[in-house]
């Protein structure tokens, strides 16, 4: 029995499965595209196949398809959005042709899905072909933007969830200890007194501003250029279908989306993807940063810093019994690289466009796409296997505090700034704590001292403002 069929397209006869719902064009991009071995992003599917839904609507409404061509693809696209059918959006989520080989690819399907409710074959497009119908009144530079926009809007959005939950976890840790005193440290050497509370509070407010960030991204990503067709001069696109198409696509997507005032500009400029990675860039690059202070923070446990635990996870070592790794925060750190890499990446694609279009959508979906999901596991795995199980001994960080040098900073107004480096000189060289020396020498009394080492005084500036706990 034959297992292929042959369709034609403008470059001649191609051979296909005989029972893909695919066609020419697909097929010859799954030749000339063995680049990642993945399919598209799921989340893409649905987001392109919801623009080709809205289209089909439009173009109905303004009088150029007819209903029963409507009904064929809006059915077919249902289909798709039900679950059916992903096995066939076959091309490499990296390509040349900005996309083309995608948007066709998803053409072919739908056109060959209405076929069959038509009662077609596959690959005979007799009642509904891939570009004339499927793709009426568009054009893969407007249609591909707008589907990705789509997918990362909905990818932020999640993302947007797990920052909240971490948010909340690390705030959680700051009531839990807004009483413990510890050292603070600059340039990893001791400095002055903190509120163990107060760092990790400083945590929750770095990472509210990325939620706050993502929001603007969302934002920056709500504008498409859907209706623009080729370049943003709307060529082959009726004039009614361009100024209402986005409204229907919005309320089938269910997300708030708005036509750019300036379609050709929207075609040629792709900084709003720019803005969403330096967004996510921030995120990582803050992830990275309290992840090294955590690992740093809890190295140890008896040679190390350990002014607090965090959870044990995993064994640590193949050779060392007993020895327990800061694995989680490790995992994030690489998170981080990970997304600041794309960065990158996205940074070169946005540069790379010429004239009227930039080409490389493709590589830019691909990078965020990423970077949105591995951050997305990145923050649940942090809060939920590291952040909510942090413990710390109370006395040990007063006994710190006490035994360091670093806690003559509060007696210079006091005593002058070079008898305080003395004090501070002899008790590094003597192993004599400054409390003892400053008694020992007569500088100071036990109740000036203690009058000085008032630990909540010292630490005042930043304590925990309740009112903002838990506040979305």
């Amino acid at each position: 029995m034959e297992d292929f069929r042959f369709e034609s397209d403008s470059l001649g006869e191609i051979k296909i499965k005989k029972h893909a719902y695919y066609g020419a064009n697909s097929q010859r991009a799954l030749e000339n595209f063995h680049i990642t071995g993945r399919h598209m992003d799921p989340f893409l599917v649905r987001a392109i196949v919801e623009v080709k839904k809205a289209c089909a609507i439009e173009n109905n409404k303004v009088g150029i398809l007819s209903d029963r061509k409507k009904d064929a693809i809006v059915k077919a696209c249902d289909r798709v959005l039900d679950g059916e059918f992903f096995e066939y959006f076959v091309v490499d989520p990296i390509q040349g042709g900005a996309g083309t080989s995608f948007n066709m690819n998803v053409n072919e399907v739908i056109a060959n899905i209405a076929n069959e409710l038509m009662g077609g074959g596959l690959g005979t497009y007799e009642f509904i072909h891939p570009n004339d119908h499927v793709n009426k009144g568009q054009s893969t530079n407007d249609v591909i933007p707008s589907a990705g926009k789509i997918a990362l809007i909905r990818y932020t959005m999640e993302l947007k969830i797990e920052v909240k939950n971490l948010i909340d976890s690390f705030e959680r840790k700051a009531k839990e200890f807004d009483s413990y005193i510890k050292m603070g440290r600059t340039q990893l050497q001791d400095a002055v007194p903190i509120k163990l509370g107060q760092e990790f509070s400083a945590y929750a407010k770095a990472i509210r501003r990325d939620y706050e960030r993502l929001d603007a991204a969302i934002r920056q990503l709500s504008y498409l250029n859907l209706g623009g067709t080729a370049i943003g001069t709307g060529l082959n696109a009726d004039d009614k279908y361009i100024k209402e198409v986005v409204p229907i696509l919005s309320e089938i997507c269910g997300i708030e989306l708005f036509q750019a005032d300036d379609l050709v500009d929207a075609t040629q400029n792709l900084d709003c993807f720019l803005f969403a990675s330096s967004v996510l860039k921030t995120l990582a690059s803050n992830l990275s940063k309290i992840s090294n202070d955590l690992r740093l923070l809890s190295s140890g446990p008896t040679t190390g810093i350990s002014d607090y635990n965090l959870p044990a996870k995993q064994a640590g070592s193949s050779i060392m019994p007993g020895k327990v790794n800061p694995v989680i925060p490790e995992v994030v750190n690489q998170v981080a690289f990970l997304v600041i890499g794309n960065d990158i990446t996205v940074t070169m694609a946005v540069e790379g466009g010429q004239l009227e279009l930039n080409a490389f959508e493709p590589i830019i979906f691909y990078s965020l796409f990423e970077s949105l999901k591995t951050l997305k596991a990145g923050v649940y795995t942090l809060y939920t296997n590291c952040i909510d199980g942090i413990s710390s001994d109370k006395k040990k960080l007063e006994k710190k505090v006490e035994n360091s040098v670093a806690i003559i900073t509060p007696f210079a107004p006091h005593i002058g700034y070079d008898r305080a480096s003395r004090v501070a000189k002899e008790s590094l060289r003597t192993g004599v704590s400054v409390r003892e020396i400053l008694i020992r020498d007569k500088i100071m009394t036990k109740e000036e001292i203690d009058k000085i080492l008032d630990y909540e005084n010292m630490t005042k500036a930043g304590i925990i403002d309740e009112e903002n706990i838990n506040k979305d």
